[in-house]
C-alpha cells in the first residue's frame, strides 16, 4: 500500500450550504480527489463535516481543512474545526480563481470548485491559520453593526423627507421616524466610543491607527474598518492580494479579435473594505496635489472620472498595507510605492 503524504478536506463555502471534496498524494506525487458531499453551514453541518471527514480518511496522515476567504460565511466553520484542534488553511479567492484557470475544468460548478481547492492545498505549502486577535474581531463586528445603522439611518431620513412633502403626511409617523433617528444616532455615538475605547487598551494599535491616518482621506475611522475587514493585513502578503481581496482588482476578458470585453472591477472581494474606500478617494483628491494628479492624468487618458476614482482607492488601499508594514508615515515628497519590507513579499 502506498504512503499518503496529504490528505485535504476542500470546501467551497456558501451562506446555507458546504461543499466538500476530499483529496489524497501519496509517495509518487500522485494527486486523487476521492470523495464529494454537501453539508448544511450549521453547527450540526460541522459536525457532521468532521465525522464524515474522519470515516474517509487514514488516521496516519494528517488532514488539512482548506476554504476560501468568502466574506464572513467561513468564519464560523473556521473557528469550529480550531477549537476541534484540527488544522485550518484559509486562501484568498483570487489566488484559488487564478488556479482553477490552469486546470481542465470546462464547467465551473459548487463541486468542481471544492476540487479545486482541495487540489490546491496538496499542491502548494500553505500556512495554518490561526483565530485573528480577539480586538481585530470585535472591531469589525462593531464596524459592521455602525455600518447597518448608517443604512437604517438613511432609509428612514429618505422617509421623513417624504412625509414632509407629501400632501397627506402623518404628525405621528414623523413623530416616530425622528425618535428612531434618534435612537440611531444614540446607538451610534455609543459604538464610536467602544471602538475608540477597545484602540487605546492596545498601545501597538494606536501607533498604527496614527500612520494609516497619516494618508490623506483616511480618517481614525475608516483606518478601523481597514484594519477590521482585514484582519490587520493578516492573509495580505503584497499590495496585488490586498487589490483582489477587496474586489478592486481590474478583470478583462479578451479571446482573438472578437471577444474583448471592457475592463472592470471584479467585486469579487470584501464588499465593506471596498465601500469605505469611496469617500477618502474624493477626499484625497480634494486635498492632496499627488493623488489629484493621477486622478487627471487618468481622466485625460479615459475621459471616465469614476475609473480615476476606483484607482485612487486602489493607490490608498495599498497605501495602508505598505506603510502599516513598515511602520512608516506617509509623505507626499516620497515614493512610498518603492518601499521594501522584509515582511513584504514581492
Amino acid at each position: 500500500m502506498k504512503v499518503l503524504l496529504k490528505q485535504t478536506v476542500g470546501i467551497d463555502v456558501a451562506q446555507n450550504e458546504l461543499v466538500v471534496s476530499l483529496g489524497r498524494m501519496d509517495e509518487l506525487i500522485n494527486i486523487e480527489i476521492f470523495a464529494y458531499k454537501v453539508f448544511p453551514n450549521t453547527k450540526k453541518g460541522f459536525s457532521s463535516l468532521v465525522s464524515w471527514v474522519n470515516k474517509q480518511t487514514s488516521i496516519t496522515t494528517e488532514v488539512r481543512y482548506v476554504m476560501e476567504a468568502t466574506g464572513v460565511y467561513h468564519e464560523s466553520l473556521a473557528y469550529y474545526l480550531c477549537s476541534i484542534k484540527k488544522q485550518v488553511s484559509i486562501v484568498l479567492p483570487n489566488k484559488i480563481s487564478n488556479y482553477a484557470r490552469t486546470l481542465d475544468i470546462k464547467t465551473i460548478t459548487d463541486k468542481s470548485a471544492s476540487q479545486a481547492i482541495s487540489r490546491f492545498g496538496l499542491e502548494r505549502q500553505l500556512e495554518i491559520w490561526q483565530p485573528p486577535l480577539k480586538i481585530f474581531n470585535d472591531l469589525r463586528q462593531l464596524c459592521r453593526e455602525r455600518e447597518q445603522l448608517v443604512h437604517e439611518r438613511t432609509m428612514l431620513k429618505n422617509q421623513l423627507h417624504a412625509e414632509h412633502t407629501s400632501a397627506t403626511s402623518s404628525e405621528s409617523s414623523v413623530k416616530r421616524t425622528k425618535k428612531r433617528i434618534a435612537l440611531i444616532d444614540l446607538q451610534e455615538k455609543d459604538i464610536r466610543e467602544e471602538i475608540a475605547l477597545l484602540i487605546k487598551g492596545d498601545q501597538a494599535l494606536v501607533e498604527k491607527m496614527k500612520i494609516v491616518s497619516s494618508i490623506p482621506g483616511i480618517g481614525n475611522l475608516t483606518a478601523v474598518i481597514i484594519i477590521a475587514e482585514t484582519n490587520g493585513f493578516e492573509l495580505i502578503k503584497n499590495k496585488r492580494q490586498l487589490v483582489s481581496y477587496a474586489g478592486l482588482d481590474v478583470r478583462e476578458k479578451t479571446s482573438g479579435t472578437s471577444v474583448k470585453s471592457k475592463p472592470r472591477i471584479s467585486k469579487r472581494g470584501n464588499r465593506n473594505l471596498r465601500k469605505v474606500m469611496h469617500f477618502p478617494a474624493l477626499a484625497a483628491i480634494r486635498t492632496d496635489e499627488r493623488f489629484r494628479d493621477i486622478f487627471l492624468r487618468i481622466v485625460s487618458r479615459h475621459g471616465i472620472k469614476m475609473k480615476a476614482i476606483v484607482a485612487i482607492q486602489r493607490k490608498l488601499l495599498e497605501l495602508t498595507f505598505i506603510l502599516w508594514k513598515n511602520n512608516a508615515f506617509y509623505d507626499s515628497g516620497f515614493d512610498h510605492d518603492q518601499v521594501r519590507s522584509p515582511l513584504i513579499k514581492a
